[in-house]
């Protein structure tokens, strides 16, 4: 059972002294985090400051840290790759290892969901990379997780199907209302989708910024442009698009 937040508040995921090495380097030091049941936040920072580590954590695929992770509820991960088992049609890929009383019916209303019902039948090597994009948000949504973890997943996509797949993300989360983490680089991805945008760096989150815009958000208001300009300051990125 998720654990109870005074306001009624439903926790997805508590973090308090997150430490984590690998050998005599420590990437992840006595990190803070809280995300709650129906929060979006998006973690940014540079490459190999830790963000994929954390995820791993949070997702229970890397229990050798230090300090205290409590995620109480189902979670989920759609990972960059959709990792998707090549010898199993679409839809056993989504209900593959599901604990359900009917997954059948429960695997075809999260294909539905994502608009793949014509594709059940299909191979996965025969999908596009949005529909196998669609595929593995299918396979975690159809767990109804309390927290959902999205590992760079839209990085590999063309604009065009990655704006498709940025409105589906959102109407999933908008109907569902897990607690989500999306670990990301595009800064105008974190300022399109999330609720909140945390920075790492150091091992620790150095900045937090709330994202208090209006859905469906415009990359040319001049809310969303303050934004992104304080996201890519904090992220050491120039005006020019030089680094410090």
């Amino acid at each position: 059972m998720a654990t109870q937040l005074p306001g009624n508040v439903v926790s997805a995921a508590r973090v308090r002294g997150l430490v984590k090495e690998f050998g005599d380097r420590r990437v992840l030091h006595g990190l803070d985090l809280d995300i709650q049941r129906g929060e979006f936040v998006a973690l940014l920072g540079r490459s190999g400051s830790g963000k994929s580590t954390l995820l791993r954590a949070l997702a229970g695929l890397d229990r050798e840290t230090e300090g205290d992770l409590s995620v109480p509820g189902e979670v989920a991960v759609a990972f960059q790759e959709p990792r998707l088992v090549p010898w199993k049609r679409v839809a056993a890929n989504i209900t593959l290892g599901l604990r359900h009383q009917d997954p059948k019916a429960a695997g075809k209303a999260a294909l539905a969901e994502v608009g793949l019902t014509g594709r059940a039948d299909a191979w996965p090597l025969t999908l596009s990379g949005g529909e196998a994009q669609r595929a593995s948000l299918a396979r975690a949504l159809v767990r109804d997780p309390d927290l959902l973890l999205l590992d760079e997943p839209f990085s590999a996509l063309d604009a065009l199907t990655r704006i498709t797949i940025h409105n589906l993300v959102l109407e999933l989360w908008a109907r569902h209302r897990p607690g989500v983490l999306l670990v990301t680089h595009d800064v105008d991805e974190a300022l399109l989708l999330a609720d909140r945008a945390l920075v790492l760096a150091d091992g620790r989150i150095a900045r937090e910024l709330r994202i208090d815009l209006p859905r469906p958000r415009r990359r040319d208001h001049p809310d969303f442009l303050a934004l992104r300009t304080s996201l890519l300051a904090e992220l050491g990125v120039t005006p020019e698009g030089t680094d410090h």
